[in-house]
């Protein structure tokens, strides 16, 4: 089986529709950039009131770049056999990469700026220039050559930002951040040629393949929830509001679960290869709104757990109920639509239902906020599952 992977091209090959060892190996390094992540965002809720917006928007810029870094590994690796020498090279480099940015993310704004814009440069430009030369009479050929033009403009970004510090850096990473999402959204386009399918760009995504590493990638944020109370707990050991604040995120973990796995919106449509699962053209971005509302419920638990005293921060009630909400936005966008099976509104009730009832939140113990919140998920999760009780078909899968 190696013998035949090796001889044949980058391009000849296919991804497998399960994910590989090594890409599980990938996802260790997000296990610390996720905890690193999560800890900006607890620092957020502790500093001056006045500065809240720009450090809580410097955190959404680290974690969408560190998204942007996985969201491409996994589309590449669900295009061509990651079982090949020479695509786990590039696997490995991006792993050791990102594992630096994570080093670096806590001064990334300050002394370790060129550090992070160079590795992050390297990453986005090296992938898609190993693909340009790997791909030399293949059809995928043109998409590589669009993702590095692409990259290559918000690299200089970038790099400029890494340089200037201040306020010119935020600007320069927010313009460069924003070139590559719109990139990404419209598949890349370039004067002339415009953008198209990644089909019509002879670009074959396994959406088996795909949908695995969405599951992987899920439960590894979903395990923040539990990193974040259960160190939270550990220290001061078990006290009343601290053991009703763990119970309550239990029942979060629980929930999360539970919609995401088994809320079926587009049932068991079929793809051109008979694979049962069929993603949206969004999904990167659902996955992207799931996993940072899950990052956000994981420390307002956390926090709540430090310091169950009244009263409660407006900003901890946002952070406790915007979680869930981000989480049950992205969830609901997360599969392609059926013509066919009913449209339903219970995760977009539930996140209004959510939305509704936070502001009152400041007026309960932080202890009483978070089991509210629980307590709400969990009945979004059985109302979830009511509407879409299909008997022994459900799909606990993407």
């Amino acid at each position: 089986m190696l013998t035949r992977i090796r001889s044949r091209g980058l391009g000849d090959s296919r991804s497998p529709s399960s994910a590989t060892v090594l890409e599980l190996l990938f996802d260790i390094v997000y296990v610390f950039a996720l905890a690193r992540l999560a800890g900006r965002v607890a620092d957020d809720l502790t500093i001056v009131r006045h500065t809240l917006l720009s450090e809580a928007g410097q955190t959404v810029l680290f974690f969408t770049a560190m998204w942007m870094i996985w969201s491409l590994n996994a589309l590449l690796a669900s295009t061509y056999d990651p079982r090949r020498p020479d695509l786990q090279v590039v696997l490995l480099a991006t792993m050791f990469g990102t594992l630096v940015l994570a080093v670096t993310l806590p001064q990334a704004f300050g002394q370790r700026g060129v550090v992070f814009a160079c590795t992050y440069v390297v990453i986005q430009i090296g992938r898609p220039l190993f693909l340009a030369f790997a791909l030399r009479g293949h059809p995928g050929y043109a998409f590589s050559l669009r993702v590095l033009t692409w990259h290559l403009v918000s690299g200089v970004l970038w790099i400029g930002g890494g340089i200037s510090g201040g306020l010119g850096r935020g600007i320069f990473w927010t313009l460069a951040l924003a070139i590559e999402l719109i990139g990404a959204a419209t598949t890349y386009p370039l004067p002339r040629t415009g953008g198209r399918q990644l089909n019509a760009l002879g670009v074959s995504v396994s959406q088996a393949h795909l949908a695995e590493r969405y599951n992987q990638f899920f439960m590894i944020a979903l395990a923040e929830v539990v990193l974040e109370a259960g160190a939270a707990v550990s220290f001061p050991g078990f006290s009343t509001g601290g053991t009703i604040t763990l119970v309550a995120s239990f029942v979060v973990v629980v929930s999360f679960w539970r919609i995401y796995f088994y809320h079926v919106r587009s049932g068991r449509d079929s793809t051109p290869s008979g694979e049962g699962v069929q993603l949206s053209r969004w999904a990167s971005y659902s996955l992207l709104l799931i996993v940072g509302g899950i990052i956000c419920t994981a420390v307002g638990f956390g926090q709540v757990i430090e310091d169950p005293h009244p009263p409660i921060d407006w900003a901890l009630v946002a952070i406790i109920f915007g979680g869930p909400v981000l989480f049950l936005i992205g969830r609901s966008t997360l599969e392609r639509a059926s013509r066919t099976a009913p449209r339903c509104r219970v995760l977009y009730l539930g996140a209004v239902a959510l939305v509704v009832v936070a502001p009152v939140m400041v007026l309960l113990p932080p202890v009483a906020v978070a089991a509210l919140a629980a307590v709400v998920l969990a009945g979004i999760a059985v109302f979830d599952q009511r509407a879409h009780r299909r008997g022994p078909e459900t799909n606990p899968t993407l």
